[in-house]
């Protein structure tokens, strides 16, 4: 069994110029299995934070000539979610106000014996991990709702979360597709949870953003080049390592970030802004896009090196319109999701409405569905969400599909002659344009529905009302 007292081990920095007291901290701390690094200067140790992060750092008060406690501002600026424990053979109430002042967690008077060490340390310990919890009960909290488990009767979808599971386990890049709106955020943050990476952080990042922006955001940006007063930039790579960076919409990145971002999957390295060293991190890339990247790579928009890169296992959501028997399942969740958190009754949906919902094209997507099914649970006032409490748009639509939809192909050629004729000025014309003769499209618009076009004149002339008999075909297109 494991044991209960046990605390998870940290990444520390010993910044001492006395090698005895570098030696013996060291000792102490990796009995109990953290990973230790030590300096004696600043430069050295400046240079050390550079090349990556740590948990817990101990600073000495006194460096030579230097001043720890000058030191610690621009330590908390480099590492903000870095615990630091001030050492010092000065120890006076004075000395730790100031400490404290400058952001250190708490400080150690020398000299000190192993069992405060380990004492401060596990309380630094105990900190960082409820921290974590508390991050990752905060993404859980953001996640428990209808779809937190992705439910699904669909093959298609079914395969993709299986997908997911069966790769997160691993350390290689990730790329979620698919339209806006179907969880390609949701799924890249579950692949997060159900790796090993899980008691890391998660950070994310949008890049559809000027290069600038993104390039600071993204790497960060020196502490020599930020603007007199401005606050400090912590770059979301820095902020992941351990963890998980998502990419949303990668696709929209600048050419010049393009080639930093193919280095940081490949080499595990980057630069901030105006510096010309590298830094490491242990960060997994989970990319998203809506777009097709292998068009914009045809059309120079994006570098292949890069799409390989991050190809490497690439899992498709499909839209809410291919995946019809997963309409109803998620009404139903969205109902009684929106009705415990808002403490009302309503505990589900007419066949009306359900029909109603399962007709719609649905462009938006689960997104769409989410916000139709949050508005009628808060409109209704009965025990069941009616075809009243859907939005109007929905009463009249029916459903859209391209090519390549999973439906049969009489639904495609019926949506497509109904565009046709309504889109016509005669029947004739639609006929010629659908390369059919005028009896044969008289046929199928019987079989389809359509009011008698009988009284349709032959003459290409005819106003448009004469055609305007059929069915107004949905104007809607499918989504990009």
């Amino acid at each position: 069994m494991d044991d209960p007292n046990a605390i998870a081990p940290l990444r520390i920095l010993i910044i001492d110029d006395e090698p005895n007291i570098r030696k013996m901290l060291a000792l102490c701390l990796e009995v109990d299995g953290h990973t230790v690094v030590s300096h004696g200067n600043l430069p050295d140790a400046t240079d050390e934070i550079a090349r990556q992060a740590f948990d817990l750092v101990f600073l000495d008060v006194r460096l030579g000539m230097d001043n720890g406690l000058d030191f610690l501002p621009k330590l908390r600026a480099e590492s903000p979610w870095a615990k630091v424990i001030v050492i010092t053979a000065y120890a006076s109430v004075d000395t730790a106000v100031e400490a404290m002042k400058r952001g250190a967690t708490d400080y150690l008077p020398k000299p000190f014996e192993p069992g405060q060490v380990q004492l401060v340390t596990r309380k630094v310990a105990e900190q960082r991990q409820l921290e974590w919890k508390i991050d990752t009960l905060r993404a859980a909290l953001g996640s428990m709702d209808a779809e937190a488990d992705f439910p699904t009767n669909e093959p298609s979808m079914r395969e993709a979360i299986d997908m997911a599971r069966q790769v997160a386990s691993t350390h290689v890049p990730v790329l979620i597709s698919g339209e806006p709106g179907t969880g390609k955020g949701r799924l890249a943050r579950a692949v997060h949870a159900w790796s090993n990476r899980s008691q890391g952080p998660f950070a994310t990042i949008h890049c559809q953003q000027t290069v600038d922006t993104l390039e600071a955001e993204l790497f960060g940006i020196s502490q020599a080049h930020l603007p007199s007063g401005g606050p400090h930039v912590t770059s979301r790579v820095a902020a992941s390592d351990g963890g998980t960076l998502m990419l949303e919409e990668v696709g929209q990145t600048p050419p010049i970030v393009q080639a930093k971002l193919l280095r940081l999957i490949n080499e595990n390295e980057y630069e901030r802004v105006d510096e010309a060293y590298s830094r490491n991190v242990d960060v997994r890339v989970v990319a998203t896009t809506s777009g097709n990247l292998k068009k914009s790579v045809h059309d120079g928009l994006f570098r292949n090196d890069l799409l390989l890169a991050l190809d490497v296992v690439q899992i498709h959501l499909p839209a809410l319109r291919n995946r019809p028997n997963d309409i109803p399942l998620l009404a139903e969740r969205y109902v009684a999701f929106f009705s415990r958190e808002n403490h009302l009754s309503v505990t589900g949906l007419t066949s009306e409405a359900i029909y109603t919902l399962a007709r719609h094209s649905w462009p938006g997507n689960v997104r769409e569905l989410r916000n139709v099914l949050e508005r009628a649970v808060l409109l209704c006032r009965s025990p069941l969400v009616g075809v009243e409490h859907l939005p109007p748009n929905l009463l009249n639509s029916s459903p859209v599909y391209a090519i390549g939809d999973m439906v049969a192909l009489e639904t495609i050629e019926k949506m497509h002659i109904l565009q046709v004729v309504n889109s016509t000025r005669s029947l004739r014309r639609a006929a010629s344009i659908l390369q059919i003769d005028n009896g044969t499209l008289c046929r199928r618009m019987k079989r389809y529905g359509a009011p008698d076009s009988s009284s349709d004149t032959s003459s290409d002339a005819a106003p448009e009302s004469q055609a305007g008999t059929a069915p107004a075909a949905p104007s809607q297109s499918r989504s990009s």
